[in-house]
């Protein structure tokens, strides 16, 4: 099968088939002499499908935006000195709480590595081909407010936000949202409600997001989007940034 024309292999490209042709032209003649035709062709479409696959991976996490691109839940350090459950974070690389419509919340004080884990679940979330996404809370609160601005600005955020699989909001309630802001989290967490997961990295446990987040009926609207529906990892006390910088 190798030695491929040059006519088919402007039709495999013309067709999409570059990692078809890839494996094609990197077939070892000496490894499948004797082998029947079916038996190489599925030796060159296993190859071309795994081709397939990582860059389709590699693009979803290239796609995320994620602040720690390297993060990886196999590599949380000091798991059980920081009080991390290890059997929880297994059972969340798995990703099945995506498949329950779940969300998580990451919750401790600065530096326990919040954004590492939040970044780490949507990259497995990635490799597993499920659309993730990553942002900040006030990078989401200036997206906002151009989206104000813009003639069916508003729309097309709430669309673009409600459609990522898995959302992952990093410093959520940093800062007090504002009654714009309070308005719209209600809508884009109602579109998300029940068929997509979003991971929540805040400082701030429970008992203090209703007062964060004005205290009204916007407030007790979040909170029911959120709460009853949420696996809870407390991250604890212990400065991961610090240790990085001992470490070095």
């Amino acid at each position: 099968m190798s030695g491929t024309d040059g006519e088919t292999k402007r039709k495999l490209r013309e067709m999409g088939a570059a990692a078809l042709l890839e494996a094609l032209e990197s077939e070892d003649e000496n490894l499948v002499l004797g082998m029947g035709f079916d038996d190489r062709l599925r030796l060159v479409v296993d190859e071309a499908h795994q081709t397939f696959n990582h860059a389709k991976v590699e693009g979803l996490i290239r796609r995320a935006g994620l602040r720690y691109p390297g993060a990886d839940l196999r590599r949380v350090d000091r798991i059980e000195e920081r009080g991390l459950d290890r059997h929880v974070l297994a059972q969340l690389g798995t990703c099945s709480f995506i498949e329950r419509q779940q969300n998580v919340v990451f919750q401790g004080f600065t530096g326990s590595g919040k954004s590492y884990l939040g970044c780490a679940l949507a990259k497995q979330a990635c490799q597993h081909r499920i659309r993730a996404h990553y942002i900040r809370m006030p990078d989401l609160e200036e997206a906002w407010a151009q989206a104000l601005d813009k003639p069916q600005g508003t729309t097309k955020f709430l669309r673009k936000y409600a459609a990522f699989t898995l959302l992952v909001i990093d410093e959520w309630l940093l800062d007090h949202p504002d009654e714009s802001m309070r308005s719209m989290l209600p809508e884009l967490l109602e579109r998300r409600y029940d068929s997509t997961s979003t991971v929540f990295c805040t400082q701030y446990a429970k008992k203090d997001w209703h007062q964060r987040l004005g205290s009204g009926v916007h407030a007790d609207a979040i909170m029911d989007r959120i709460v009853h529906n949420t696996i809870w990892v407390d991250t604890g006390t212990h400065n991961m940034r610090e240790q990085a910088l001992l470490n070095q």
